[in-house]
């Protein structure tokens, strides 16, 4: 796989107003090409955090305020990094409209405001869905050549075929591995400006976060949760179990529409802390993952 070393990380906004106007072509472009994932990797270096945007990060998600970047924060510096490949016009993929479907964070150490990062990220195992297609986005994340955080992004492109992708692994729902196991240890009360509020310190505006019309366009009545908002929340709710170094995985399920509340229930009795995220009064789970503590 070649690197594509960018001399700037490109804003989100720039990214998804690149993708709104190259739509049509690049649909063109995808029925016209192999279907395959680019063999790239995009590289980038100077990624750090400003001191201001992570306060109004930490304040807005319930983190403490300290010079210790939030896992959720490093996924913030570096996502455009993944969004640029996915608005590349060889991408086979059509990036609006994917759903965001799990995340997974090796966290090896705390990065620290004032490092100096630096970012790879690529697209990976491609696989047939019964709804489209799945698709991973790797990020590694490193402070001079110390390997200090891993991500993988998992989206889901709808009514999307790529020729040759394998099948998923059949695997039980986010519902289904939720149970009822747990403690409710929070309950949110999300207003109608929450995806408003995490865009100003995430920089991502997608429309389906921040618009009415927005999210209507993708079939939602109202705009919804950024699926990092509530799984970033609720490893602020876990920073006890944390340690320095730690495995951090989420699914999401129903989206959370806003405005909107969600009860945070833990089960925190094995070596794997357990949390879901639920409707406290249908019960219907928002998201669901594990934390696990590294010695």
């Amino acid at each position: 796989m070649r690197e594509h070393r960018l001399d700037t990380v490109p804003s989100l906004g720039s990214l998804y107003t690149k993708a709104l106007a190259a739509s049509a072509r690049a649909q063109l472009s995808r029925r016209q090409g192999s279907g395959r994932l680019p063999e790239v990797a995009y590289v980038a270096d100077g990624l750090g955090a400003d001191p201001a945007t992570l306060s109004a990060y930490q304040h807005l998600l319930g983190e403490a305020g300290t010079d210790e970047l939030p896992a959720g924060y490093v996924h913030v510096l570096a996502f455009p990094l993944a969004m640029a490949l996915m608005v590349r016009p060889d991408f086979p993929l059509p990036v609006l409209g994917m759903v965001h479907t799990a995340n997974l964070v090796e966290q090896h150490r705390p990065v620290l405001l004032g490092e100096e990062l630096s970012a790879r990220a690529w697209a990976q195992s491609p696989r047939a869905h019964r709804k489209g297609t799945l698709v991973d986005l790797r990020v590694d994340v490193r402070s001079g050549e110390e390997l200090v955080w891993e991500g993988t992004s998992t989206y889901l492109a709808r009514g999307t075929r790529l020729p040759g992708a394998v099948a998923d692994s059949p695997a039980s729902s986010p519902e289904e591995r939720a149970g009822s196991a747990g403690d409710v240890i929070a309950l949110w009360s999300l207003g109608a400006a929450t995806g408003t509020r995490y865009a100003e310190v995430s920089g991502d505006r997608n429309p389906i976060h921040v618009s009415r019309l927005g999210a209507r366009a993708f079939g939602f009545p109202r705009p919804i949760a950024h699926g990092m908002y509530t799984a970033s929340r609720a490893l602020a709710q876990l920073a006890r179990f944390r340690g320095d170094a730690f495995t951090w995985d989420v699914e999401f399920a129903k989206p959370v529409l806003l405005p909107g509340r969600v009860a945070l229930a833990v089960d925190a009795s094995g070596e794997s802390v357990r949390y879901t995220g639920r409707h406290p009064r249908s019960g219907k789970v928002h998201l669901t993952g594990t934390l696990t503590p590294r010695v």
